[in-house]
């Protein structure tokens, strides 16, 4: 037997019987339907990422203006769960973001 090596049951098998096991998870697929519909009286609307919908195809560091609305006030590029792009277009725009900075059109941080 090699060194830190436990003989014996193992302590965290499945094998052990828990009372209410069928219970548990009838409760699970409950909370899953639920969670599903949503809190009532909201409503979440899709996100559609800006550069799919304008037909964009490269994302240009010298538009300025168009970056930094991707941007906080401080100067962090701001996520794609919130921004809505996709993932290909969020990585062009971290890209494009970070050779703008170094072209001084934006800046690295904000005061």
């Amino acid at each position: 037997m090699r060194p830190g090596m436990r003989s014996g049951p193992r302590s965290g098998s499945r094998s052990s019987s828990r009372p209410g096991g069928r219970d548990r998870d009838r409760d699970r697929d409950r909370d899953r339907d639920r969670s599903s519909q949503g809190p009532p009286g909201r409503f979440f609307r899709k996100k559609i990422c800006r550069f799919c919908s304008e037909k964009v195809t490269l994302v240009d560091y010298k538009d300025a203006d168009r970056l930094g609305k991707f941007l906080t006030e401080k100067g962090k590029i701001i996520g794609r769960r919130i921004t809505g792009n996709c993932a290909r277009h969020q990585r062009l725009l971290g890209g494009a973001i970070k050779r703008a900075r170094h072209a001084a059109l934006l800046p690295f941080q904000a005061e």
